[in-house]
């Protein structure tokens, strides 16, 4: 693999150490960034002190403010846009790509206007590429682990076995290991919506509510995104994997997750203008939210955490009032039809 070159879409913290992983790999990286400053500074000094302070970088990374530059010649495209920005990055590296490409994107979110998933996204723009051959990769992996060679497992998911099987092969290493599910539907939703969880989880550690809390807050939250997920087409095993409840038990217990530590300053009664200003990154949990709420309307089901999250972002709503609400609500059953139609039945 030596030869091949490998271009990634940007720079910031998980797009820089998805690099890192590749670049151990023995394969060429070039970064792609629009900041003339990061660029100079990932070339010459072999750092990207913004977003992974104190981490020196392979020096078979550099980095390029060209489109044309960075697609020049590779093999692979890794897109770690934001959300907000996948449309457009997709529409700036099309005039490069074509059906040899393997195209992956590692971002957790959804349009938030069109409520469609990354790949969807992609596919509409990259209209010169089979949308079967374009990859997620998701799981429990913090950027700031990765960079420092933390043992780290992910999933690759693509409905055509052979390319994901090739992007397998591009990332995995000693401390990388990649898994394969055909189930992009399932991989994605489970990516975007445990960040909403993920807030959630901040919110319940700023607001002092402790374990018990947290590990309610998780498993109701898988159900949401469980039900969410099967009411799109995905498969309900998904969710018991690394994209389900891997990532969402990192994402809500880890200081790292950007999302965690929105929802705990958000507790601490910081407005979220002040939260974002604070956090200084794309927090995708809030647009995902929007989202995720809108899709609930759109197929009938019912996310009370979503909901609820949504009332604090966007209504101006206490989070402790929030909580108290979700406590609150009308007793029901644990074993809703979150899948399908459970073979266990109550004795009458």
């Amino acid at each position: 693999m030596s030869n091949k070159k490998v271009s990634v879409f940007v720079a910031g913290s998980w797009g820089t150490a998805l690099a890192s992983v590749l670049a151990d790999n023995g394969l060429e990286v070039v970064i792609w960034s629009r900041n003339e400053k990061q660029v100079e500074e990932i070339n010459s000094n072999h750092t990207n002190s913004k977003y992974l302070p104190d981490i020196l970088l392979s020096e078979n990374i550099r980095a390029t403010t060209s489109i044309e530059e960075a697609m020049h010649g590779t093999t692979a495209v890794i897109i770690v846009a934001p959300s907000s920005g996948m449309r457009e990055v997709a529409s700036k590296i099309k005039p490069y790509v074509n059906e040899d490409h393997l195209i992956v994107h590692a971002t957790k979110g959804f349009e938030e206007k069109s409520l469609k998933r990354m790949s969807q996204v992609i596919a509409e723009e990259l209209t010169n590429v089979d949308e079967n051959n374009i990859t997620a990769l998701s799981g429990p992996s913090h950027a700031e682990e990765v960079i420092q060679k933390s043992p780290t497992t992910i999933v690759v998911s693509s409905v055509n076995l052979n390319i994901a099987e090739k992007v397998q092969d591009l990332f995995i290493n000693s401390y990388f290991r990649v898994y394969t599910n055909p189930d992009i539907i399932g991989v994605e939703i489970g990516a975007a919506v445990k960040n909403i969880i993920a807030l959630g989880g901040g919110m319940s550690d700023g607001l002092s509510f402790g374990d018990n809390a947290k590990a309610a807050l998780i498993t109701r939250g898988l159900a949401e995104i469980a039900r969410l997920g099967v009411s799109m087409g995905a498969n309900p095993l998904t969710f018991i994997g690394l994209a389900g409840i891997g990532d969402l038990v990192a994402t809500c217990t880890s200081k790292h997750s950007r999302n965690w530590r929105a929802g705990y300053w958000l507790a601490q009664g910081n407005s979220l203008e002040e939260t974002l200003e604070k956090m200084g990154m794309v927090v995708e949990g809030i647009k995902t939210t929007k989202a995720a709420y809108e899709l609930s309307k759109i197929h009938d089901i019912k996310m009370p955490i979503t909901t609820e999250l949504y009332k604090v972002l966007f209504n101006g709503k206490e989070p402790k009032f929030a909580v108290e609400d979700l406590m609150g609500r009308v007793k029901t059953h644990e074993m809703e039809d979150i899948a399908k139609p459970s073979s266990k039945k109550w004795v009458e």
